[in-house]
């Protein structure tokens, strides 16, 4: 089952060897850390590579104390770091910074209706934190900072996806700043992660486990783009390899009607149809027309290339080698050329519950 497959977009042998050359005796920073993709990275990271040090950094006390208490981060806990911080507090971001090599920014407020009804809370954390996180690299001299985005930042409807398309843009123009300084600042952007807390599997799942008599649909055209934890967590890994700065690395990944997962789940269960809420899109996008003619294919994925790239390393391996995209390509869950059906996606929630 290739498309579920944990090592899909999984590093090659050359990326994996770069990766130890980059990441074995480094410092390493998370931002966000102890949500759903933080974890799993921090697990990774320490399973397969040797950090020098792996600074978890969120402003939850209670799960930093949780991840400290449980396997694996318990037995890497010569090598791991809890520092309590916030993305908004520019002083304890460049504190915690100090001597870091690598950020993976994944720190934001995630629900569509929390940043609705708390905008300020939302810009400050999605786009002045993006901006604190930019500053302290810089100041800091991180070599490598890579920002995880969200298909709702392509011509965003609700105030999430605008605050995370202002984020893309201020760690694009952060390689702008750099100057002589070796910081690069890249961007990986993909969909729904299944499983996490902003999916609609563990709802449809708490929904059949208590009993309900139907399962609810926004409507039975929508479609999602879809991608594992584990596959997400490789493609940030193979990205940090292959970004020069300024890049949206998108991966390529399959797309299934929320319809045919709602059966997938619950075959037994009829389905009715509440209408698309507030903010919602019909169907995703991850690479808008406008961004074709800068948009390269690079085997598992496509690369958004930046429109100034001067500080582009001249010897590193270029990545306009790429196949360059059509000018009216687009990248959406309805044009998708690979599909999930019912029964794969049935039998990848049957293997996930065992």
């Amino acid at each position: 089952m290739k498309t579920f497959a944990a090592d899909r977009f999984a590093p090659n042998d050359t990326e994996l060897s770069t990766l130890r050359n980059m990441i074995d005796g480094a410092s390493i920073l998370v931002t966000g850390a102890t949500g759903t993709f933080g974890k799993v990275f921090v697990a990774k990271v320490l399973s397969q590579f040797n950090p020098g040090r792996l600074i978890v950094f969120s402003r939850d006390e209670l799960k930093q104390y949780e991840m400290q208490n449980t396997e694996p981060y318990r037995s890497n806990a010569d090598r791991l770091r809890f520092f309590i911080g916030d993305v908004r507090d520019a002083g304890r971001l460049e504190m915690a910074m100090h001597d870091v090599d690598i950020v993976i920014h994944a720190a934001a407020i995630k629900q569509v209706e929390a940043a609705e009804y708390n905008p300020f809370e939302c810009i400050r954390t999605n786009v002045l934190g993006a901006q604190n996180v930019v500053e302290a690299a810089l100041r800091n001299g991180v070599k490598r900072v890579i920002a995880l985005s969200t298909d709702k930042a392509v011509s965003p409807i609700n105030l999430y996806g605008a605050s995370k398309l202002a984020s893309d843009k201020i760690f694009v123009a952060a390689n702008n700043l750099t100057g002589n300084m070796p910081t690069r600042f890249s961007i990986v952007r993909y969909g729904n992660v299944m499983g996490s807390r902003g999916s609609v599997i563990p709802v449809f799942r708490r929904m059949i486990n208590e009993g309900a008599d139907s399962l609810p649909i926004t409507d039975p055209r929508m479609t999602r783009f879809w991608i594992t934890i584990d596959q997400g967590v490789n493609f940030v890994l193979s990205s940090l390899v292959r970004m020069q700065g300024g890049e949206i690395f998108v991966p390529r990944i399959p797309s299934m009607k929320v319809s045919d997962l709602a059966s997938a789940m619950a075959p037994h269960l009829p389905q009715r149809v509440i209408g698309i809420r507030p903010g919602e899109k019909l169907h995703e996008m991850m690479i808008p027309e406008g961004d074709a003619r800068t948009t390269v294919r690079l085997g598992d994925c496509y690369a958004i290339l930046p429109a100034y790239s001067f500080w582009r390393d001249k010897d590193a391996p270029p990545l306009q080698a790429g196949e360059l995209m059509a000018d009216n390509f687009s990248y959406t869950s309805d044009n998708n050329n690979e599909w999930l059906d019912i029964p794969t996606m049935a039998a990848f929630l049957q293997d996930q519950a065992m």
